[in-house]
């Protein structure tokens, strides 16, 4: 079930006032073209949240999306040559290609990938617990 983030802080007690309700719903509504989330960073976050709400300050956006973060609400990505960039929590794994010319993320699940991991962790000696991974691409010329 995909709980929208405002959902979630109602869920784990994260009081909701006005201010945080208007980023959560941009957080929520935050997509690419694929339908996936776009992964904002605070300073696009705060650009989006001022079109709807113009007395939210960047500072606000910047103490929101920590107090999420904490509350396990969002994830925060440090991806390469980058700004932090934030998602909502989901409990399905999926990994990340990063478009390094455009900054486009693209999430994917790849069980050829899945599989090696697990078999490269096996052939160590380890049980595979978890994984980040991330791959970083320039688009093909068609």
């Amino acid at each position: 079930m995909n709980d929208t983030i405002e959902q979630k802080c109602i869920s784990k007690g994260v009081k909701l006032t006005d201010q945080r309700k208007v980023i959560a719903k941009v957080l929520s509504q935050s997509k690419s073209e694929y339908g996936e989330s776009d992964h904002p960073d605070v300073d696009e976050l705060y650009n989006r949240v001022s079109k709807i709400d113009p007395k939210i300050s960047i500072a606000t956006v910047y103490r929101t999306v920590k107090l999420f973060e904490e509350a396990g609400i969002l994830t925060k990505h440090e991806f390469k040559g980058g700004k932090a960039r934030y998602e909502a929590i989901v409990e399905s794994h999926h990994d990340h290609l990063i478009d390094i010319k455009t900054g486009e993320i693209i999430e994917f699940v790849d069980e050829e990938i899945e599989k090696l991991q697990k078999q490269v962790a096996d052939k160590y000696g380890y049980k595979l617990v978890d994984h980040k991974l991330e791959l970083y691409g320039i688009k093909k010329k068609p």
